[in-house]
């Protein structure tokens, strides 16, 4: 702790002194994923970070999860390079209890062990824009908001004709492809847009531990949006994701269970179908949304057998997990000062998942619950500067019966906006993940009571200032958040001889998120944020895997005379606790090493049309590790060409 605040002092002790040149402020840019309708910054309450489409492009990410941890208060485990298993830990939260949509749809994978979301396979294609809610925030957005929130939104279709393309090559045999079509023509609007990745990647197990072979990944995307417009208060929508992924992976080989060059790869597929009727009411003041939301993966594991002989190849896992809801979502505008949201929806999950290479398994665990949810949402401004929001939400499952969530939060704007103080209290919860409830390790097996959903308490208090005529901001926000009834596996159970899932653990994380951006120069941006985050398993006493107490970002880009851009990145991370197994399969704690990774990156327009870019990532080939025994890529020159028509 004494290293975050030393940290956190110089910051705000470098930005500090042009506070006094403070003139004016900025236009709010308008979120969403906070309060489920459109609404300026300033009068959000909550933490919320905003990636729009100059920001992504600028970013030269191909892996979202990449672009994701340059953002305050998320640290990225990856089980090796491209491709594979990756997890987001958001303020410390397990990955499972981060809620991830697409285009307004949740995808956690609902077959999962926990039902969380792998962004292994989530590339930046066609994506438009990202917004990142911390905190628990199941009022609103129902379950696995408890860490936060991921709402991913695919591009638009644009108003005139239009035809982009992104065509990109590099290190490790690396090809990235991304084309789409957009135009409106009268009521009707529409988007396709299809993407093609392929990279021979490094080896998962770490090269330096014994690994060899790369594991490579192909990644094919298609994704897709219509809008119809029936009226000028009525419209229909249309929208579609969909990925078919392969990975070779490294790991725990089957059945052998010794870690190593495993030869092992992965399969999935998944896609989303989102169709929603749009209405508008009362001149305008009640705007509602009908929806039928459907999401589905397709997740298996083969083993090719010694020396990747294909005849040998055996299917060793498959999951299938799908998820129906219906929902009506409504924005009501009672006045120029105060809004009500609500909402009520019906949820239903099915699994069907097993493991055909062993020969003990027992036949496929097939399951399925439902879920009936209904929430509102107060806010009210007042003074034109106090604005102040109360929820109040209510699920049902047919598996663990009712639960009640809440939350409420303050902001306060002065100085025409150029400062905000926000405060907020919110409450998440997770519902038992199918095979958690229902899975031979499940309580039901053993005439055992149903899994409770897990639940956390979160709160923060941050103050943003705005200077110098608009360009520099600087911003601290103190958060923490208390867990219960964790889901975990454990052998303490006498009637369990081979372990069961019970709610056994609890877990905290408290912290600081500290944000710089400064533009001193024309042309020239410095943006900094740093975080401290202490996240403890406090079943065990112990601090939790995979998560660094301290990350944090540097970026200094600067836009040349002749439209040249450059810029320098670098991600700094402290190190972090893990476990590993001995020979015996024991459980032995194991620390991850700090790391520092650079990247430079460059863009040149020509024309309005075309742009040429090219990137060196990881530019003095840093070691470093995110998951113990496995490997990251190291230094990697890439070059690529944008054009629109």
């Amino acid at each position: 702790m004494r290293v975050g605040l030393f940290l956190s002092t110089s910051l705000l002790a470098m930005i500090a002194p042009a506070l006094a040149q403070a003139e004016g402020t900025e236009l709010d840019p308008v979120v969403v994923v906070a309060d489920r309708t459109p609404q300026p910054l300033s009068k959000v309450a909550v933490t919320v970070t905003v990636l729009d489409q100059e920001t992504i492009k600028a970013s030269q990410a191909i892996d979202l999860s990449d672009l994701l941890q340059t953002t305050p208060g998320i640290a990225l485990s990856r089980a090796g390079g491209p491709g594979q298993p990756t997890s987001l830990f958001i303020r410390g939260a397990d990955s499972a209890q981060t809620l991830v949509l697409i285009d307004g749809v949740p995808i956690n994978d609902p077959s999962q062990p926990s039902a969380g979301f792998d962004f292994a396979n989530l590339l930046t294609s066609d994506i438009s824009r990202v917004e990142i809610l911390r905190g628990a925030h199941s009022t609103l957005w129902g379950s696995q908001a408890i860490g936060g929130v991921v709402d991913i939104i695919t591009t638009p279709p644009s108003k005139a004709p239009q035809v982009d393309l992104t065509a990109e090559v590099g290190a490790r045999e690396t090809r990235n492809l991304v084309a789409g079509a957009s135009g409106t023509s009268g009521p009707f609007s529409l988007r396709l847009a299809g993407g093609y990745y392929t990279t021979a990647g490094i080896p998962a197990f770490d090269e330096r531990l014994g690994g060899v072979g790369a594991d490579g990944t192909r990644d094919t995307s298609f994704s897709g949006r219509a809008t119809y417009q029936l009226s000028p208060t009525a419209s229909l929508e249309l929208r579609g994701y969909y990925v078919d992924a392969w990975v070779a992976f490294d790991g725990y080989d089957t059945p052998t269970g010794q870690f190593g060059n495993d030869h092992e790869f992965a399969k999935t597929q998944q896609y989303i179908v989102y169709s929603g009727l749009n209405l508008e009411n009362l001149d305008g003041r009640l705007k509602s949304q009908l929806s039928i939301q459907y999401a589905d993966t397709d997740h298996r594991l083969f083993d090719p057998g010694p020396g990747r002989v294909n005849l040998n190849t055996i299917e060793t896992y498959y999951g299938l997990g799908s998820t129906t809801r219906l929902e009506y979502h409504g924005d009501l505008k009672l006045s120029p000062e105060s809004q009500l949201v609500f909402g009520a929806s019906h949820e239903r999950s099915n699994i069907v998942t097993d493991s055909p290479a062993e020969e003990s398994a027992p036949a496929p665990l097939r399951a399925h619950m439902s879920l009936d949810s209904a929430y509102g949402q107060a806010e009210r401004t007042f003074f034109h500067a106090l604005t102040l929001t109360g929820g109040v939400r209510y699920d049902h499952s047919d598996s663990y019966g009712g639960h009640v969530t809440g939350e409420t939060a303050a902001v306060l704007s002065l100085n025409d906006g150029a400062t905000r103080i926000r405060t907020s209290f919110g409450q998440g919860f997770k519902v038992p993940a199918l095979y958690q409830q229902f899975s031979p390790y499940g309580p039901l097996a053993y005439q055992q009571p149903a899994l409770k959903p897990e639940q956390s308490n979160s709160w923060e208090f941050g103050v943003e200032q705005h200077f110098w005529s608009n360009r520099g901001m600087v911003s601290a926000t103190y958060f923490g958040r208390a867990t219960r009834d964790l889901i975990q596996f454990y052998y303490g159970n006498p009637q369990a001889p081979y372990g069961l899932y019970d709610n056994v653990g609890r877990a905290s994380a408290e912290g600081l998120e500290l944000q710089g951006q400064l533009k001193p120069l024309a042309g020239l941006t410095l943006t900094a944020n740093y975080t401290f985050d202490r996240a403890r398993d406090d079943t065990n006493h112990v601090a939790l895997a995979r998560r660094p107490k301290s990350v944090g970002n540097f970026e200094a880009s600067y836009v040349w005379p002749t439209k040249f851009t450059t810029t320098l990145a670098a991600r700094l991370s402290g190190s972090a606790p893990d476990q590993g197994y001995d020979s015996n399969f024991n459980p032995i704690a194991i620390t991850l090493k700090a790391y520092t990774v650079v990247d430079l990156r460059a863009s040149y327009p020509i024309g309005s049309r075309l742009e040429v870019f090219g990137r060196i990532e990881n530019l003095f080939n840093q070691h470093y590790e995110t998951a113990y025994l496995y490997g990251s890529p190291g230094y990697g020159a890439f070059a690529g060409l944008r054009a629109r028509f």
